[in-house]
């Protein structure tokens, strides 16, 4: 298959309210895609809807090649589930947890006892797979559950916000476990609320709106497309942060400026609970120090300064939050 998974004009309302309005996806073999999207975009209706646990109103969607409307046991027969909440029995073992999901996915006894001594060892459980999972840590209850996910090795694993309430440590642990399995040909949809994961793990990114694929491509390709490097001045006081948006916005390297003032297309973002100011340059070489020396000049005392790429998040932000604007003004 190229495509492990393929919707085309995904529609679902519930009453009046459209919760996917001609959402399409496709999800390349052998790679995480991560679904992204503020809250009610749609995303949690997309993963019912190829999960089937929700049937469509409109539009079409294979995964792993089988219709999710006229062959809804085989695509259940090629996929896993990885929920936010871990399904575990937290006084069984993690072996004996693993061995009676091994059972109700119909293997038999020996080789539901063989399958779970293999996962606990895939996703580094041998050690702890005999004692109860109450008494798991946080990133060792969702390596657990991954592994339930995989007990019949499904083609396509759909993972809704693994590390929802992980410390660093097991977050880690998650996404190491995560590109093991893409590694070995596994195809993973990825939604989640952490821009960072999505950028550690994914290849391509989709941003859902509106029940709409607004933008799609690499991190790299959705970050360039906000503009390049971004340059971020931290000042020390507050008060200056009106005299650093100002020099910032008439800098030469900076996208849009132009000698003397700020054009209307400079972009300035100011953040006064950080004191930073971040615009996008088209030079670096030439932004950062003239920035340096006109705040020099106007006394500006700068606590730190630097040249980066945009986050995802910032790409986030400037998609969703553009078109919320823009329906804010098409409903007035």
């Amino acid at each position: 298959m190229t495509h492990a998974i393929a919707a085309d004009g995904l529609r679902k309302r519930y009453g009046n309210t459209p919760a996917l309005d001609g959402l399409d996806l496709t999800v390349g073999a052998g790679t995480v895609h991560g679904l992204l999207g503020p809250n009610g975009a749609g995303k949690t209706t997309a993963v019912r809807i190829l999960t089937t646990l929700l049937r469509p109103d409109g539009g079409t969607a294979r995964v792993a090649g089988f219709d999710v409307v006229r062959q809804p046991a085989d695509v259940r027969r090629s996929i896993g589930l990885v929920g936010q909440h871990a399904a575990l029995d937290e006084v069984l073992s993690g072996r004996q947890n693993l061995v009676m999901f091994g059972r109700l996915h119909h293997l038999r006894p020996a080789a539901a006892r063989v399958r779970a001594d293999e996962l606990l060892d895939r996703f580094g459980l041998a050690d702890t797979g005999t004692k109860p999972v109450g008494n798991y840590s946080g990133g060792m209850r969702r390596r657990l559950d991954l592994a339930v996910g995989m007990i019949c090795s499904p083609p396509v694993l759909f993972l809704d916000e693994p590390t929802t309430g992980l410390d660093p440590r097991g977050r880690t642990e998650v996404w190491e476990a995560v590109r093991a399995l893409v590694a070995e040909g596994t195809t993973v949809l990825l939604t989640t609320q952490y821009l960072e994961e999505a950028d550690q793990l994914a290849s391509r990114v989709s941003v859902v709106d509106a029940g709409r694929v607004v933008a799609e491509g690499s991190p790299d390709e959705l970050k360039s497309a906000l503009g390049g490097d971004r340059l971020d001045v931290v000042v020390r006081h507050t008060a200056d942060l009106p005299a650093a948006a100002a020099i910032v916005g008439r800098a030469e390297g900076v996208s849009g400026a132009v000698s003397g003032a700020v054009s209307d297309g400079v972009s300035v973002d100011v953040d006064a609970d950080t004191r930073r100011v971040s615009a996008p340059v088209r030079d670096r070489s030439a932004a950062l120090p003239e920035v340096l020396r006109a705040l020099d000049a106007a006394g500006v005392a700068v606590a730190d300064i630097a040249v980066r790429r945009p986050s995802l998040d910032e790409v986030f932000l400037h998609l969703t939050g553009t078109r919320k604007d823009a329906r804010k003004e098409s409903a007035a």
